[in-house]
């Protein structure tokens, strides 16, 4: 085995077992996703605002989608399950909206919208992470 194959062996080993690991790899992606978003909107005429905003709306899809399946290995598709995990990560993302509008409303004139986007992308990263692994993507044990 080449020093480069057995690297990203490890590497993957690790990425397996460590969920911060994995959700840092998740909400970067989905972060350059998002910056993108806001760059292109904003190059085609569209007001800081709204672009933050279509940028947090198609970052969000991207993230659930990602951070059920990826990060939390939550395979479960049953409508018992998924429902109330759409329920809580929408309330969840309905909080995480607002906060981060009204961060871009209050600081869009002292700072340039993608780094007001990055603090509250970063605030809400911490409450995210605990609340999607203690609450909405934990898989029960069973004894």
């Amino acid at each position: 085995m080449r020093l480069q194959d057995k690297q990203a062996s490890v590497w993957l080993a690790e990425l397996r077992q460590r969920p911060g690991i994995r959700y840092i790899v998740v909400g970067s992606s989905t972060y350059a996703f998002e910056l993108a978003v806001i760059l292109l909107a904003q190059h085609w005429g569209m007001a800081a605002v709204p672009a933050v905003a279509l940028s947090f709306w198609l970052g969000l899809l991207l993230s659930f989608t990602l951070q059920k399946l990826f990060t939390f290995g939550d395979r479960r598709t049953h409508h018992r399950v998924v429902v109330p995990q759409i329920a809580a990560f929408s309330a969840l993302v309905l909080f995480n909206f607002g906060f981060t509008i009204l961060m871009t409303k209050l600081l869009q004139h002292d700072l340039p919208v993608v780094v007001v986007r990055t603090l509250a992308l970063g605030i809400t990263t911490i409450w995210n992470f605990y609340l999607y692994k203690t609450r909405i993507f934990r898989v029960p044990v069973v004894d």
